[in-house]
């Protein structure tokens, strides 16, 4: 009797597990699948306007880095810059994820919407942790490229009550944005340049942090 309460019992786990791989793994990954996720290609035929403002700014440390300001260094320097984003933890402090609460969308704009993800460079979603400093789902054109220039090298010098590091790593000797710097300027610039006009309105303004 007691082997076969064990067996019943083994069977009934195996498949709640079963069950479960289902419909929590299988099933989201045959639909996740289906959902079109635009490439950089599609959302940047063109370099931006800050990546080739960094161009004629900075041209020695811009050609070591990039060359020229085409599509595809514009491209790479996207992808380099999501690397070095996560990889320098900076999805602890700034979110990219508007949400419907503390009235957000007051300081930061519309609600995110799904839609907004649906590419490349949001797969994993950064959606961040903690709201240290401003989200940045739409930072796109909002400050100039000197500001953030200056932002990353000491971030008192434009907000003095900053608490965010300064990343003089992402400078050469020269002080000129390296390969970093200008990877990550051009992203942090680039952010929300693909949404709708309507996810573009004007925030309340607000100190950066």
């Amino acid at each position: 009797m007691h082997e076969r309460f064990t067996t019943i019992a083994l069977g009934a786990g195996i498949g709640c597990f079963a069950l479960a791989w289902c419909l929590e793994g299988w099933l989201p990954l045959t639909h996740i699948g289906k959902i079109p996720v635009r490439t950089l290609e599609e959302l940047a035929p063109e370099p931006s306007e800050a990546f080739v403002k960094l161009a004629e700014l900075y041209p020695r440390s811009f050609k070591k880095a990039y060359g020229e300001p085409t599509a595809a260094a514009f491209h790479e320097s996207l992808r380099h810059a999501r690397d070095v984003y996560i990889a320098e933890g900076c999805w602890h402090c700034h979110s990219q994820f508007v949400r419907p609460v503390s009235n957000e969308d007051i300081r930061f704009g519309a609600v995110s919407t799904a839609a907004e993800y649906q590419n490349e460079l949001q797969l994993p979603q950064l959606l961040g942790t903690r709201r240290v400093g401003p989200d940045l789902s739409r930072a796109w054109n909002k400050h100039s490229v000197d500001w953030h220039v200056a932002h990353f090298y000491e971030p008192s010098w434009v907000v003095p009550t900053s608490v965010m590091p300064s990343y003089s790593w992402f400078f050469d000797e020269n002080d000129e944005p390296n390969r970093s710097g200008i990877a990550l300027i051009s992203y942090v610039m680039w952010l929300g340049s693909w949404t709708e006009d309507w996810a573009k309105a004007e925030p309340r303004p607000e100190d950066d942090s």
